[in-house]
């Protein structure tokens, strides 16, 4: 008998890259390519090479995102012309009859194909079908299912500010299942259309037994999992946490209701988001990305899991190659900094090799990523390269500049010479809070040329690209170009942003919090003492000396980089090679075991 398996993998972050930066996108898109390398040059050995499907949210125009704000529109030109075979066209055909429309696209990884299939469902509300003999729309027949099949009362949710995003998880996580559900029965379907039974068991015997896997990336898309259960659809299923609902919510506090034994769901906690996220404890195996999430897990829901860390995909593997990718961006960021701030402020021109970049980018959480803890640090840099220039010690014409990347989402119109030009009026919510800061705290960068600061922060509220209005500069691009790169977060289940510097040959700051710190105990050193990533203690030491310590290893990156550029090189390495150790590879191969049972060397 033809045995062929299918492995699904899904996450409302799935499929192209759309308009949004990083997260959970970066991940499912590193497994599946990983997973297709590893089956093409036989790390992964099967007689018959699986099917890979990844399946997420098509969103073709602007306002069909269910986060208007975001307004992600889905770009599919990166596929190469793909037409479905014959299998896959009596599912798309059978699930449009059903009400549920797929964009479909491909890529190859070698001779590995991956199918992309991408859910349009923010017009379910307008499809009419049937279900228990009335006929409503398909988003109304999805929650009545949902609560028949697993109690899951959604009308509790309707008075809720996220009711419009919960219903579009449920119905992606609906269209998920469905799709697996006519993929598992095709074999059975197609043999019953004819009435002769021999002939039925013979078409029966062509076709393979499929193994058909599901691994779901966070809470979106659980239900599928759950539905598929409780269905009777016999699969193996993964459930993939990166952090959990009521976690992000309690944020640096959820170590504490950790050791504490609290399992309450703090105030704010949304409590439909935390109830589709229960339902991984349907899934046959459930991950965390980290030893902090599988604690949360377990304090919030009572659910076991599995620590599989995320990794990091290296695309520049000769280190002198990327030393000048390196000093080319960086010129760059230089010669634009130095530009901006001369065109905006009509000041003292500052020299462009003397300014000295570093980053910090995240989500726009204030204080779960610490930024209050990044400013206060640099008000204390700023008076240690004050000391250090009056005391002849470093050049006075050096200027620290710490642009915080961090967005509500992508803006258009922006000024000239943004981001060091940034009107008030192009700012929102917690973006204008973060400027206020900056501001109160006296850290413009308007104070650099004439030397009032020797350190600035400034507000990046975009999210990069080469064409952003601003540096246009890629997010690798801008990592690079940028001589540290400083993650002081209060709640960090993993840090895939540490990991992706790394990539890049910058050295980092990391807290203590952070999911991958714990992995540095072991990273390659090519410096003695201080390395290319330092972990600041966030956890147990006291605020004053947390802020402290932040600014003592960003003036440690500062003095080595101008000091001594040999040592500073060797740490760009040192970054660089924990990145690489903290590759793809293993954790795919966890995945792969969990969703197929096949044990790998």
């Amino acid at each position: 008998m033809i045995e062929r398996k299918c492995i699904i993998i899904a996450g409302e972050e799935a499929g192209p890259k759309s308009n949004k930066m990083g997260g959970i996108w970066n991940v499912i898109d590193a497994e599946v390519k990983n997973l297709a390398q590893m089956l093409e040059d036989g790390t992964i050995e099967e007689e018959s090479t699986p099917r890979i499907f990844v399946v997420g949210s098509y969103y073709g125009h602007s306002g069909s995102d269910w986060n208007k704000g975001l307004n992600r529109i889905t770009d599919m030109t990166e596929f190469d012309d793909f037409v479905p075979d014959e299998e896959l066209s009596m599912i798309i055909e059978e699930l449009k009859v059903k009400g549920i429309e797929i964009v479909v696209g491909a890529i190859k990884v070698k001779e590995i194909e991956i199918v992309y299939l991408m859910f349009k469902t923010n017009d379910f509300c307008r499809v009419v079908v049937e279900y228990k003999g009335e006929h409503i729309c398909l988003e109304n027949k999805i929650k009545a299912e949902a609560y028949d099949l697993i109690g899951l009362d959604s009308l509790s949710f309707e008075d809720l500010g996220n009711r419009t995003e919960y219903t579009h998880y449920l119905n992606l996580s609906y269209a998920i299942s469905e799709f697996v559900h006519t993929l598992v029965s095709l074999r059975e379907e197609t043999a019953g259309a004819y009435e002769d039974k021999l002939i039925s068991e013979f078409a029966s015997s062509l076709m393979p037994t499929l193994y058909v896997s599901l691994h779901c990336h966070e809470f979106g898309v659980f239900y599928a999992i759950a539905r598929l259960k409780k269905t009777g659809v016999t699969i193996k299923t993964v459930a993939t946490y990166h952090a959990t609902i009521p976690g992000r919510v309690a944020g640096h506090l959820s170590i504490k209701k950790i050791r504490e034994n609290d399992s309450s769901l703090g105030d704010g906690t949304p409590k439909n988001m935390a109830t589709l996220e229960s339902l991984s404890s349907y899934a046959d195996v459930v991950t965390a990305v980290g030893d902090s999430t599988k604690k949360e897990i377990k304090l919030f829901y009572g659910i076991d899991s599995i620590v599989v860390r995320n990794g990091i995909d290296l695309e520049i593997e000769d280190i002198d190659e990327l030393l000048d990718k390196k000093l080319k961006c960086r010129t760059k960021i230089q010669e634009l900094t130095a530009s901006k701030l001369y065109n905006t402020h009509h000041s003292v021109e500052l020299l462009p090799e003397k300014i000295i970049p570093i980053f910090s980018i995240s989500r726009i959480e204030i204080e779960n990523k610490g930024y209050p803890d990044l400013l206060d640090s640099l008000l204390l840099l700023d008076r240690m390269v004050r000391i250090e220039v009056e005391a002849g010690r470093l050049d006075n014409n050096y200027r620290v500049v710490c642009f915080i990347i961090t967005a509500h989402g992508p803006k258009t119109n922006l000024p000239e010479n943004f981001p060091i030009m940034l009107n008030e009026d192009i700012l929102i919510g917690e973006e204008l809070r973060i400027q206020n800061m900056i501001e109160n705290r006296g850290l413009e960068c308007s104070k650099l040329p004439n030397g009032d600061r020797y350190v600035s922060a400034v507000l990046y509220p975009q999210w990069l690209s080469d064409h952003d209005g601003g540096f246009n500069m890629t997010v690798d691009e801008f990592m690079a170009g940028c001589i540290a790169g400083i993650f002081p977060s209060r709640y960090e289940p993993f840090l895939l942003t540490g990991l992706e510097a790394g990539k890049e040959g910058t050295p980092s700051i990391v807290s203590k919090v952070c999911g991958f710190s714990d992995a540095l105990s072991t990273a390659k050193r090519l410096v003695m003492g201080m390395g290319g990533v330092l972990v600041v203690d966030n956890i147990d030491l006291a605020y004053l000396e947390t802020i402290a310590d932040y600014a003592l290893t960003m003036d440690y990156f500062i003095d080595t980089y101008t000091d001594d550029k040999t040592k500073y090189n060797f740490l760009c390495q040192e970054a660089n090679l924990l990145a690489k150790d903290m590759n793809w590879q293993e954790p795919t191969k966890e995945y792969y075991e969990m969703l197929t049972g096949t044990k790998l060397k």
